[in-house]
């Protein structure tokens, strides 16, 4: 590499943010760039999100057909997956929105395929610990009391689901690396392209071979396979990433401790979260009537998981935007990129919330035609209406902090905000004051309330021109050659 690469400053104090008169307002020309900006970006990235989500769904409803048993194991089986591997690797794969992004916006091109292979690196090795403790779900279901024809077949199926979680990891590698060069419309073609082959194979596997829940488990990971082999050929090959991307090299593997110092966090971010709402299942099974609770639940929990695609995919957005503004020097672009997400996603979480009161009668109706579940789910909508505008609000402030590297002081929020706050509530409201499931959501949101409104207060008094400072900083700093530092 070149000498005149690191001739930047490399101290916060030296370097040079562009000159401007500090505003606290914004004239409607650049709020208008900005939001087209945004929803430029945040449109693929939602449909994305629904396409993801689309894999595990399509496989279970082919599951579906085979049998109670079947679908009960594949999804235990599928949720044990997610709380222990697919969400902690998509939340390492959020250390590339800051890493990435900033690097990206400070020009620092050739850094951001350093930083993927790196990343790439450390989720493989982590994919190992990931994959044995996969082998052993059945055993662990046992050891927990589950039922054993249950557990037996939950095992299976999150056996063949281990050549899935490699896969998955590159994935979210990927997208973060062209999510921070606004360069998005490929991951909606992958992954559309991917979608529709994974109903073909999970056909064959299921329908056509009769593998049962093992085929639809090993279509899951055909279908990633597929997804990252398009983008590996995409990014190798396109003009797009001719500057970011020149091959494999030995800083790639390098200070890999440095990419878990917020690799960790950045999981930790999205796993405490996950984690929280998963509990709430377990819980839901104690209560009297446990069939209908957790029918209720599980109905709830989708229903949530949906509604947050929208406001993930603004949450992607703003990440992008405030990391390459950040990296760029200009804090007031960044300020501007918050609010106006903030006020998309306000609008967006409105909207969903009375779509979903007024369907409060028969959405139910979509997963089961039980008169009792259908009337508790429509008495449960209000809360869920609630849950959306403060996940909403959380998932967007969330995409903030990845922009600025806040991973280690979110992760504090939503560990207060969830196990001191929310989790405590939801148990106190449920089994002392005798609220049922409705208690567990009302206990939840009191956890996802706290989080949004630390995150509020956090990025308010956000100062914007230190932390374009520190970004560059952090961008200038990694670029330094081992050589040079030792």
């Amino acid at each position: 590499m070149d000498q005149e690469q690191y001739s930047k400053p490399l101290l916060a104090s030296s370097l040079t943010i562009p000159k401007s008169k500090y505003r606290l307002e914004f004239d409607m020309q650049e709020i208008v760039s900005e939001l087209k900006h945004q929803l430029l970006l945040a449109g693929p990235f939602i449909v994305v999100s629904f396409l993801q989500y689309s894999f595990l769904l399509t496989s279970l409803m082919f599951i579906g057909h085979l049998g109670e048993l079947a679908l009960s194991g594949a999804s235990m089986a599928t949720s044990f997956a997610s709380v222990t591997g697919f969400s902690f690797m998509m939340g390492m794969g959020g250390a590339l929105e800051t890493l990435c992004g900033q690097a990206y916006g400070a020009k620092q091109y050739q850094m951001l395929g350093e930083h993927l292979q790196r990343a790439m690196t450390v989720i493989i090795l982590m994919g190992i610990p990931i994959s044995i403790i996969w082998a052993f779900t059945g055993k662990i279901f046992e050891y927990f009391g589950q039922d054993l024809d249950i557990s037996k077949e939950a095992g299976n199926y999150a056996r063949w689901l281990i050549p899935s979680i490699f896969p998955y990891g590159l994935l979210q590698c990927q997208m973060r690396f062209l999510q921070t060069q606004n360069n998005v419309k490929p991951l909606m073609i992958s992954t559309g392209f991917a979608s529709l082959l994974h109903v073909i194979c999970c056909w064959i596997l299921v329908s056509k071979f009769g593998f049962g829940s093992s085929g639809a488990a090993l279509s899951v990971g055909i279908s990633y396979w597929i997804n990252v082999v398009i983008l590996g050929i995409y990014i190798k090959l396109s003009c797009m990433c001719e500057r970011t991307w020149v091959g494999f090299s030995k800083e790639g593997v390098s200070d890999l401790l440095g990419f878990l110092s917020l690799g960790i966090p950045s999981a930790l971010m999205v796993c405490l979260e996950y984690w929280a709402y998963e509990f709430l299942v377990l819980l839901s099974g104690i209560l009297p009537n446990p069939k209908l609770e957790t029918s209720m639940m599980s109905i709830s929990l989708s229903t949530i998981s949906l509604a947050y695609r929208i406001p993930f995919g603004f949450g992607n957005a703003v990440s992008t935007r405030v990391s390459n503004e950040l990296g760029a020097g200009k804090h007031e672009a960044a300020k501007l990129a918050v609010w106006v997400s903030l006020s998309l996603v306000i609008t967006e979480v409105l909207v969903i919330g009375l779509a979903l009161m007024a369907s409060r009668r028969v959405w139910a109706y979509l997963y089961t035609y039980e008169a009792e579940v259908v009337s508790y789910i429509s008495l449960v909508m209000p809360v869920l209406a609630l849950s959306n505008i403060m996940d909403g609000i959380q998932g967007v402030l969330s995409g903030v902090a990845r922009g600025c590297g806040w991973q280690k002081i979110c992760t504090l929020v939503n560990l207060g905000a969830y196990y001191l706050v929310g989790i405590p509530c939801a148990i106190a409201l449920t089994f002392v004051y005798n609220l049922g499931g409705k208690g567990l959501w009302i206990g939840i949101i009191c956890g996802s309330g706290v989080q949004a409104l630390l995150l509020i207060i956090i990025t308010a008094r956000t100062n914007w021109e230190l932390e374009a400072k520190k970004a560059m900083n952090r961008v200038y700093a990694s670029s330094i050659p081992t050589t040079m530092v030792s």
